[in-house]
């Protein structure tokens, strides 16, 4: 027979009727899945993404601020009891040089007691004989201004430091103190620069002029 010719057959293969008992004729194999179309490979999975926080720039320390100039290195303070034997020894010292010295020198007053006046008066006394006012009449003076100028640098930072600690008195000793040291200096310096320009030979003589140093 001629496969035209062949009987068309359609086989139930269902396994069960259609009140759901198995069917006495079923297949007794097992159904095949239908054969699924070659998978495609596949990528590999990405990792899962990660949060990374924004890379911390480090920032440069702020600088200190500028403090003072660093000044000398200075020892450790004394302590109370150094302090209170260093004041009785000296003055225990002081006592027995006063007496030896009156021992020497019969009658001599007990010298004062040193005051904020009296040290006002040192350095006063000690300016002007560097301005040149302790020089005998018909002598030349000898002047010494870098000395007289700390003199009275030295009177000027004493008043600057005592300030609003003097009294009415002590304020106006002061303040003359300084008034006359100073316009001493100025005296001084001018009379100086005076004789030195006299000293100079006029313009156009051809004289070589020589340097003067002014103290």
């Amino acid at each position: 027979m001629s496969e035209q010719n062949k009987p068309f057959v359609v086989t139930d293969r269902r396994k069960f009727t259609l009140d759901g008992t198995p069917r006495p004729d079923a297949d007794p194999s097992p159904e095949r899945e239908p054969r699924e179309a070659a998978a495609a490979p596949t990528a590999a999975p990405e990792p899962p993404l990660e949060f990374k926080s924004p890379t911390a720039v480090p920032v440069p320390p702020a600088p200190a601020a500028a403090g003072p100039p660093a000044g000398p290195e200075l020892p450790p303070p004394p302590t109370t009891d150094e302090m209170a034997q260093a004041n009785a020894a000296y003055r225990q010292t002081s006592e027995r040089l006063d007496t030896a010295v009156r021992a020497a020198n019969p009658g001599m007053d007990h010298p004062p007691v040193m005051t904020f006046e009296q040290i006002v008066q040192s350095i006063y006394m000690t300016t002007m004989m560097q301005l040149g006012g302790a020089t005998p009449p018909g002598e030349q003076p000898k002047v010494d201004l870098m000395g007289a100028r700390q003199s009275i640098d030295m009177l000027a930072i004493l008043a600057e430091k005592t300030k609003g600690n003097l009294t009415p008195a002590e304020t106006q000793l002061m303040d003359n103190a300084l008034f006359e040291v100073r316009m001493g200096f100025l005296e001084v310096t001018q009379a100086l620069a005076r004789s030195a320009a006299s000293r100079q030979p006029p313009p156009g003589s051809g004289a070589p002029g020589r340097p003067s140093i002014v103290r």
